[in-house]
């Protein structure tokens, strides 16, 4: 088993009006850590403004580095987070 930590963005009202504006920087910072290996899986769910997004980081510390500085929680496009130990069984 191996741990992995998820972080559950709730999206803030006006969120598809402002993702745009925000998008670019939102996505070089999800660059970055995928790149260094922080960042495993990130996506939204169905509908992102009543359902929010996801993201799977390797650490705990990784999580909470990428939620302070990224543009979306900075901008208020995030309305909460949350991030959750999850143990994984099966790994790709």
């Amino acid at each position: 088993m191996t741990i992995k930590y998820v972080v559950f963005y709730r999206s803030a009202d006006d969120v598809l009006s402002r993702a745009q504006e925000h998008f670019a920087a939102h996505k070089a910072r999800l660059d970055e850590f995928h790149a260094r290996g922080d960042l495993l899986l990130v996506g939204t769910f169905g509908d992102p403004q009543t359902q929010g997004s996801m993201s799977i980081f390797r650490t705990r510390a990784a999580a909470d580095e990428f939620v302070a500085g990224d543009p979306f929680v900075v901008n208020g496009l995030v309305k909460s987070h949350e991030v959750r130990e999850w143990h994984e069984i099966y790994g790709a």
